[in-house]
């Protein structure tokens, strides 16, 4: 997350490329995401209208330094610990919230870039009256 960059936003498709390895995710945005990407850059720009820094997520002390970290661990963590949330129980709450929407591990898969047999683990969880039983 930190590492994005605003050229990896596409609001006009509500999308967002992220890098995996040498290959490229893309995320698909909901409402309240671009909602909120959408207030974050407007201020970016209002704060910062010439930042040659690039990424997505930048502070007062990287937005002119364009090779530097875009924003620390410890920066990225203190938004994290107002809301009383660790990223990777977001990203779980997320998952499981797009699983209670469709039964289709699928398009899971395609929207979170998971494995299939954690995406078929989602799917169960949000729906237990439609796994099949296991077998022994």
């Amino acid at each position: 997350m930190a590492r994005l960059r605003v050229d990896d936003l596409d609001l006009t498709r509500l999308t967002v490329r992220v890098p995996r390895g040498e290959d490229w995710h893309t995320v698909y945005l909901e409402a309240l995401t671009v909602e909120l990407i959408t207030a974050w850059l407007t201020e970016r720009h209002r704060r910062w209208p010439q930042a040659p820094n690039r990424h997505l997520f930048i502070t007062s002390q990287t937005v002119n330094h364009p090779s530097r970290p875009p924003l620390s661990y410890c920066g990225l963590r203190a938004a994290f610990d107002q809301t009383g949330m660790l990223p990777k129980q977001l990203w779980t709450d997320r998952i499981l919230d797009e699983a209670n929407h469709t039964a289709d591990p699928v398009h899971l898969v395609r929207v979170f870039g998971i494995h299939p047999h954690t995406a078929v683990k989602y799917v169960h969880a949000a729906h237990p009256h439609k796994a099949l039983p296991k077998i022994r």
